[in-house]
């Protein structure tokens, strides 16, 4: 990358995380000199990325004029291939959802999915006028690392389950299209999304808990995505609650296994309730609440658990968490769970800031499909997220 291109993604980056900057304060925040910066937003304006906001007016001498991004500078397609479900979208400069398209689903079925994928992904590119197709700029794909695990709890054919180890899911849709597809971990993608548009912005490190058909999560460490040698840093599902014996005796259980939102569905059914109320204000409301009340008495301790082992281990400045749920169901969550704390001795460690995700559902799409936006428009391709060789 050159020195003008590195300086062009500067300036972008700096007009992304404020909404809107004047060129004084461009120059200002990136060292850059007014000249260049003037020279650098004539090229970008040209280049139909980013364009004027009304004047502000009030101060003394003439009237600034913000900077924005425009909306159809570039466009990008995130797809997050789900346990229960397929979500995709397509999504623009700012990061605003234009189309989006879903397929609900009891378990993955490689040979349904790969073509309804390969169906809905061409429907979104259609979807752009055709001067607009041409600034689609790349698929960023999510997904579990272990799509055929937990068989039994998903009630998945072993037939089925033994496919995906052998499928490289990244080659299969990169067959689709001629545009490049990125591949990341479906909660490292949730955490993405959380870390560029959401409260990552102010947050320097954060262990991210994303609540899901599996509880997730992702770690943010000196405002990079960290994955760890073997992708799993901030795997929070796999945290061990409680001590392992040892000799015949079973090992202790997963966080998964008790603060999935599954468990809440299997709940539901067992009280004869629809199990998908779990995703919308159902979750709350009679006679699902009785369902909710449960789960949270065991969720929230197991999640509290983690989150005290995670501060004592990485020292956060605060942990976010979020979920396929309602917003009403995130605070009750947030609200347990930071009662749940409180049984903690908190000696010798900081507790660290409990707050709101700030995406939602579609944190692990937009998650991907910032992969190929930042890989054209950050300056820095590691800016949120180190991959190892």
């Amino acid at each position: 990358m050159g020195m003008r291109q590195f300086n062009e993604r500067v300036v972008l980056q700096a007009i992304r995380h404020s909404g809107g900057l004047a060129k004084a304060d461009i120059a200002r925040l990136t060292n850059l000199t007014a000249q260049t910066v003037q020279v650098i937003i004539a090229r970008l304006e040209a280049d139909g990325l980013v364009r004027k906001l009304a004047p502000v007016r009030g101060k003394v001498g003439q009237p600034s004029v913000p900077m924005a991004l425009k909306p159809d500078g570039a466009f990008s397609i995130g797809i997050n291939i789900g346990r229960r479900s397929l979500d995709m979208l397509l999504v623009d400069f700012t990061g605003q959802v234009r189309e989006r398209v879903s397929l609900a689903y009891a378990y993955p079925d490689p040979a349904t999915l790969f073509p309804e994928i390969d169906k809905r992904l061409h429907a979104l590119a259609d979807s752009l006028r055709p001067a607009l197709k041409a600034r689609l700029h790349g698929v960023g794909l999510a997904a579990p690392l272990s799509l055929g695990g937990w068989q039994t709890l998903l009630d998945m054919p072993k037939s089925v389950a033994a496919q995906w180890p052998g499928i490289d899911i990244r080659e299969r849709v990169q067959a689709m299209t001629l545009l490049p597809v990125e591949f990341v971990k479906d909660t490292a993608a949730a955490c993405v999304a959380e870390l560029v548009a959401g409260r990552g912005r102010s947050i320097r490190s954060f262990l991210y808990v994303f609540v899901d058909t599996f509880i997730g999560g992702g770690l943010v460490i000196d405002s990079h995505l960290r994955g760890g040698l073997h992708g799993n840093a901030g795997a929070v599902g796999s945290v061990p609650l409680g001590l392992a014996r040892g000799g015949k005796a079973a090992p202790p259980a997963q966080l998964l296994s008790q603060a999935s939102l599954f468990n809440l569905e299997s709940l539901c059914r067992k009280l004869g309730l629809e199990p998908d109320a779990v995703a919308d204000a159902r979750a709350l409301q009679p006679p699902w609440r009785a369902a909710t009340d449960s789960w949270l008495r065991e969720a929230s301790p197991a999640i509290a658990l983690t989150i005290n082992s995670a501060a004592c281990l990485l020292d956060l400045d605060g942990v976010i968490i979020d979920g396929a749920f309602s917003r009403e169901l995130l605070d009750t969550v947030l609200a347990s769970v930071d009662k749940a704390l409180d049984a903690y001795s908190w000696e010798g460690v900081a507790r660290p800031a409990l707050l709101a995700g700030t995406i939602g559902s579609d944190a692990r799409a937009i998650g991907g499909a910032l992969l190929p936006l930042y890989a054209n428009f950050a300056p820095d391709r590691d800016l949120f997220l180190k991959l190892e060789p």
